[in-house]
Parts: C-alpha cells; sequence; structure tokens
C-alpha cells in the first residue's frame, strides 16, 4: 500500500527525532511556533538583517517523497531562525501536490516589458532565504540548512547586502547602487506592514494559507558605470526623489508628495520611477519592499529586489505594469527571479498537504 502524505510527513519528524531534535520536532508536533509573535520571519522588525543569501531549489526527490522534503525544508529554517540568523522558506509554483487547495495567485513569474528572464536563474520549487548580522554568519546559517537537505539541489542562488542599513521614521532604508535611499515607501509600523505584506482570513485563500504572504523576487542587474554619467540632478529627475529622500517639489521624506499639483510633469516628469510606481503617494502600493544589493564582480552589479503581498495583482504585478516607458528603464535590466508564497509560521501548512 502506498503510504500517505501524513505518513512521510510523521517519518520525516519521527528522523528530526533519531538525529537528536527530539524537542525540536515535538514542537513542530503541536504546531507551536517558536515565534509567539506569529508573524513570518521575513517581516519581522522595521529593518532587515544587513546580509542575505537566497537560494531557489529543485527537488531532486521521488515525487513520494515531497511532503517529507517539504517538512525536512521548514525544519532546517526553524533552527537557524533566531538571534544571529533569520531563515523562511517559499514555495514554488510547481512543488505543491496537485490534489491540494493552492494559494489563488501562485504560479509561475511572467515575462514583463524588457525583461531577459535567463532559465537558470529564474523560478524553482522552493525558495530558501537566509539572512543574517555578519557575513560569517551567514555563512555558517546557509551551509547549515543546505547541509540538512539532501533532497533539495540548488537551482540558483544569489547573496547581497544593504548598505547603510538603518531605521528612520520606522522604515527600514538602505542604500542602493544607484546612490539613493531604498523604502521610503514602506509602512512605518508593524500593523501596516502586517496589512500590506499578509493573506487574510476572506480573501478567498484557502486556511493554511492565512497570514503567509506572496513574496516576489526579481534579479535587476544596474547599468553603474552608464547611471554614474549622469549628473546628480538628472538621476534625481529620473527616480523622482533627492538622494537624501526629499521629493521634488521640496516635501520632506516623512511625508507623501500631491503628484496633482504638477500635472504636467514641469517639478517631477511623468516617467520618474516614483510617479509611474505610486501616481498617488498617499495611496501607496499595498506591498512591502525588502531588497538587497548584489555584486558579482565582472559580471555587473544590480539588486536583488524583493517585495511581499497579500496580493500579487494589486501589489507587485500593478506597480510593474505602471512602470513600462518609466525614463529608469534604459539602465536596469531583470534576468532572473521567481514568485513564491511564504507560509505563515508553523506547520499548519504542512498538515493541510499530508491530510490531502
Amino acid at each position: 500500500m502506498r503510504p500517505s502524505r501524513r505518513t512521510l510527513l510523521r517519518g520525516s519528524l519521527a528522523a528530526t527525532v533519531a538525529a537528536g531534535g527530539a524537542a525540536a520536532a515535538a514542537a513542530t508536533l503541536r504546531n507551536k511556533s517558536p515565534h509567539p509573535d506569529g508573524t513570518p520571519a521575513p517581516l519581522r522588525g522595521a529593518t532587515p538583517l544587513p546580509y542575505a543569501e537566497v537560494l531557489s531549489l529543485d527537488l531532486a526527490a521521488d515525487d513520494g517523497q515531497r511532503v517529507a522534503a517539504l517538512g525536512a525544508a521548514h525544519r532546517a529554517c526553524e533552527v537557524v531562525d533566531g538571534g544571529k540568523a533569520a531563515a523562511w522558506l517559499g514555495l514554488g509554483e510547481g512543488v505543491l501536490p496537485p490534489d491540494i487547495v493552492r494559494p489563488q495567485q501562485l504560479r509561475r513569474m511572467p515575462i514583463f516589458a524588457g525583461d531577459v528572464l535567463d532559465p537558470n536563474q529564474s523560478h524553482g520549487d522552493l525558495l530558501l532565504q537566509i539572512t543574517a548580522t555578519s557575513l560569517r554568519s551567514l555563512q555558517t546559517a546557509t551551509e547549515q540548512v543546505l547541509r540538512d537537505l539532501p533532497q533539495w539541489q540548488v537551482r540558483w542562488r544569489v547573496n547581497g547586502a544593504r548598505p547603510e542599513n538603518r531605521v528612520e521614521s520606522g522604515r527600514g532604508l538602505s542604500l542602493n547602487p544607484f546612490h539613493f535611499t531604498e523604502g521610503y515607501g514602506n509602512p512605518a509600523t508593524e500593523a501596516a506592514t502586517a496589512e500590506r505584506a499578509t493573506v487574510k482570513a476572506g480573501q478567498g485563500e484557502p486556511s493554511w494559507a492565512v497570514g503567509g504572504s506572496y513574496q516576489v523576487i526579481r534579479i535587476i542587474r544596474l547599468a553603474t558605470d552608464f547611471w554614474d554619467r549622469d549628473t546628480v540632478p538628472e538621476q534625481e529627475r529620473i527616480i523622482g526623489r533627492r538622494r537624501d529622500g526629499r521629493w521634488l517639489d521640496g516635501t520632506p521624506n516623512t511625508e507623501r508628495a500631491v503628484f496633482t499639483t504638477d500635472p504636467h510633469g514641469k517639478i517631477t516628469p511623468l516617467d520618474a520611477h516614483v510617479r509611474r510606481a505610486t501616481p498617488n503617494p498617499r495611496a501607496p502600493a499595498p506591498m512591502v519592499r525588502r531588497s538587497y544589493n548584489y555584486d558579482r564582480g565582472p559580471d555587473g552589479q544590480g539588486l536583488i529586489f524583493s517585495c511581499f503581498q497579500s496580493d500579487l495583482e494589486k501589489g507587485f504585478e500593478a506597480v510593474q505594469h505602471r512602470l513600462q516607458g518609466e525614463a529608469m528603464a534604459k539602465y536596469t535590466l531583470t534576468t532572473g527571479g521567481g514568485y513564491f508564497f511564504v507560509p505563515p509560521p508553523g506547520d499548519t501548512w504542512l498538515r493541510a498537504i499530508a491530510d490531502n
């Protein structure tokens, strides 16, 4: 008789016990999250940890071992999550069993205008993201997680950092490779972050997905040499902000500009990045950004763009469509990434898979 998914899941937990992790496995069986606030790892706190490794994995095991493999990945992240590191996983569009009720918008990331996606740097069955307080802690945590996942193989990986990582007015900020500060558009409170980023009951999503989040990863190569040839005032007009974060009309970075007073774009050009992304800054896009810079030496620099939302169509995709034709497009090229669903804390989602 073919073993059920529940049997496979419990077998995975039993293996954890045999390996010396009895207490951790017992906590998982009780469906007890190690983080009592119930906040998914990527959304805890205003400021992400300054170093990150993003890995996309494909299932290398037999399809019948899918649940056990997902359970192992879940446990591996929990073991290193906390203290000097945070770790979480995201489910790719092909990893869930066909008979499970899936997150409605979980699918392969489409190709948007201007994208040149490298198949070897895109998509995947599982996302692992590990962030840490130092490069050494990041390396240690990443090695530990991968050592515990023989059923998975790395599809692609990239590491990054957040220069000048800090909090101002409740928002986590950092400096991107274009010398501008990222994060001013993020919400300033934990409640507002959760409102934008996490799936709620009543959205039509499966019950096991409530409290989770859709994560978008975009590997964006930036033409930094080309960009640095422009004057700072020209760069500011392309972005739509001053380098210090002030809006071009002088509005402080802690407040929202009003573009309706500049209908023809004499102050903030109509094709400026911030104006295309958020035509009404007082009604910002419902998503939360958590990006990192990458540097691959001769292969160039860029941004590991990452955002979280409860609804892909209203969040990332709405912004992406508005950005078509922006002035900054000639300086950027998206070469990889994917769509993933970050489950809520605990193991309810694993139980839902095992019970189907």
